[in-house]
């Protein structure tokens, strides 16, 4: 039995705590880790040969700052992360190692207003198509994170009313996958996984305070702060898609009028192109048509950017994020959407916030929720199963 306080349990809590920038990290030389848990150089060194020698890390040579260098991952065998992500229109899954190499990834397109029923089974029969691509044994799924385009309750872990998931009101999106797969199911709306993808993997890297905002049939925003995903008490926090612009402005599905939502997401944006470019149009053929010159739809993705900027400008004044991240499709029209969007931050900003913030475009494309997804369950994992798993029991040395 290990003592509070005696060195047995001294060694468990440095292990641990390697294992953690590790596995956060995905990958780091021992410099790195040394800086980053504020232990000395070689007690890292020790627990990394130990990690090594029990199977749960693997050290490759390369190099830092022109020196040579050792970078420490998570070993690919130690086990596997799926990432699920229900979009509005889509339906995609990652399967991930915990050394961060996505291993399988395919989407499929799915109406997940049809049914929350429906919608599970296409994402076990998709989750298991891509394990037995990948030739590893379900045994070593460790966890599933997974993504919905809604708002999660803390306190139930049940989806709050919606009109974009109204078939889903009530479910237990967690309980509901977990009974299928039979192995721990974390879950997020889409805007945090979002965040948490580009955080790890895309231009939220180098940064612990940030906005990921998500423009599609809705608007959010994954706030991070401090390196963690802010949720609020409720689970609601984000919803810069509901700042009210325009008290006199269309009515919004949350009630309310002139909510930044109506003059962004493309629910109401469309309907102004469609009668001079067709009615099948979407956001995605607006973006291109925007990129090859087409004056219209240049003016709305424009009037888009400087309205997001007003919301982008809140944050600024409230939280003072180092970065924000454009997401979704509108992410790919560069700067027609992104020099509206800094002229609004630096006329609505406080200065001093406006001018330490970065405005960037996401990095992972349509990947960020589900490569986020992948993150969840990386940061939501215990160490001490990874390590029970992998290191024998013998008294460890003085480190």
């Amino acid at each position: 039995m290990e003592t509070p306080g005696s060195q047995t349990s001294l060694h468990r809590a440095n292990l641990e705590r390697v294992v953690r920038a590790v596995r956060m990290a995905g990958s780091l030389t021992q410099a790195e880790i040394a800086r980053g848990t504020g232990l000395s150089a070689a007690t890292v060194s020790n627990i990394v040969r130990e990690l090594k020698d029990g199977g749960t890390v693997e050290v490759t040579p390369t190099s830092a700052g022109g020196r040579r260098a050792r970078s420490v991952s998570l070993s690919g065998d130690a086990g596997i992360v799926i990432g699920v992500d229900f979009g509005h229109t889509h339906l995609r899954v990652a399967v991930g190692n915990l050394a961060h190499q996505v291993l399988a990834e395919e989407s499929e397109p799915l109406d997940v207003d049809a049914s929350s029923a429906q919608g599970f089974g296409r994402a076990e029969r998709l989750v298991n198509r891509l394990i037995e691509t990948t030739g590893i044994s379900p045994g070593k799924v460790i966890g599933v994170g997974l993504g919905v385009p809604g708002p999660i309750d803390v306190e139930s872990g049940t989806l709050g009313s919606t009109s974009i998931l109204p078939g889903w009101t009530g479910i237990n999106p967690s309980e509901e996958l977990a009974a299928r797969l039979g192995v721990p199911v974390y879950v997020d709306n889409d805007a945090n996984l979002g965040a948490l993808g580009e955080l790890v993997w895309g231009s939220g890297r180098g940064v612990k305070d940030l906005a990921y905002i998500k423009v599609a049939s809705g608007v959010g925003a994954g706030l991070v702060i401090d390196g963690h995903i802010y949720r609020g008490p409720g689970g609601t926090a984000g919803e810069i898609g509901h700042i009210t612009l325009d008290e006199s402005g269309p009515v919004c599905r949350c009630g309310n009028r002139g909510c930044l939502e109506t003059f962004t997401a493309a629910r109401y944006v469309l309907p102004l192109l469609r009668p001079s470019h067709g009615p099948d149009l979407t956001m995605e053929r607006v973006v291109q048509l925007a990129r090859e010159g087409d004056p219209g739809c240049r003016r709305v993705i424009g009037d888009v950017g400087r309205h997001i900027g007003s919301g982008v400008a809140n944050l600024c004044n409230l939280l003072n994020p180092s970065r924000v991240v454009l997401g979704g499709s509108l992410a790919e029209a560069g700067e027609l959407v992104l020099a509206p969007i800094r002229d609004s931050v630096s006329r609505y900003a406080i200065p001093s916030a406006g001018r330490q913030l970065s405005v960037l475009p996401g990095a992972l494309g349509a990947r960020a929720e589900v490569l986020g997804a992948l993150a969840l369950v990386l940061s939501e994992m215990g160490d001490s199963t990874l390590l029970e798993s992998t290191l024998p029991t013998a008294t460890p040395a003085f480190t």
